[in-house]
């Protein structure tokens, strides 16, 4: 069963196909937790600054309605991070390169259900990037690299076949939009994490 995809104010639309090669994972990079920042969306991190996704094929995302996506990155030479203009809703994180056939898509523009996200993409979340949480999490270190395993097998598989060509972020070898870098001024202000309160 197709799993929706909407933004938060609804403009933006559309479904995911899960498949077996799906993985979910919390991201406690700086780089994720700046990106919600700067969207003003800080909702959508847990209480140790983590971004749950969704990792998948790129092919397994479609929209209906995607006339307000856009696509910003933290530095120039970084990941593509697509949102939805009309609400700030991040969307996904792409490779600047769509031979690399991986989308994460943020668990912010996924439906809770129907069908549940645990029916749909499984229970099991493995946590990355722990070091540079807000706070004591554990890294699951086998679990990642299970999920590392079965994410690039798929990569390589969509190199060969090609199937890396059927990417709704990209035309041909171009972003679907144009990409918007983050000035010096703006990305010092996203990185600046709130100070911590006494324990």
């Amino acid at each position: 069963m197709n799993h929706p995809l909407h933004c938060r104010c609804g403009k933006l639309h559309g479904y995911v196909t899960p498949a077996r090669s799906s993985r979910r994972a919390v991201c406690y990079c700086r780089d994720c937790r700046a990106y919600a920042r700067h969207l003003g969306r800080a909702d959508v991190l847990d209480a140790h600054g983590g971004t749950e996704v969704v990792a998948m094929h790129p092919r397994q995302i479609h929209f209906d309605n995607a006339t307000t996506l856009a696509c910003l990155s933290m530095r120039r030479g970084g990941l593509l991070r697509w949102y939805a203009a009309c609400c700030n809703t991040p969307i996904a994180n792409t490779p600047r390169d769509p031979r690399v056939a991986y989308a994460g898509v943020v668990h912010a523009c996924l439906s809770p259900g129907p069908p549940p996200i645990d029916a749909s993409f499984g229970n099991t979340v493995v946590v990355v990037n722990a070091k540079s949480a807000l706070g004591e999490v554990k890294e699951s270190k086998l679990a990642s690299i299970g999920a590392v395993v079965v994410l690039g097998s798929a990569i390589l598989r969509a190199r060969l076949t090609g199937s890396w060509r059927n990417n709704p972020f990209f035309r041909g070898s171009a972003p679907v939009r144009e990409r918007l870098v983050l000035t010096e001024s703006a990305r010092e202000a996203a990185y600046r994490d709130p100070p911590q309160a006494p324990a």
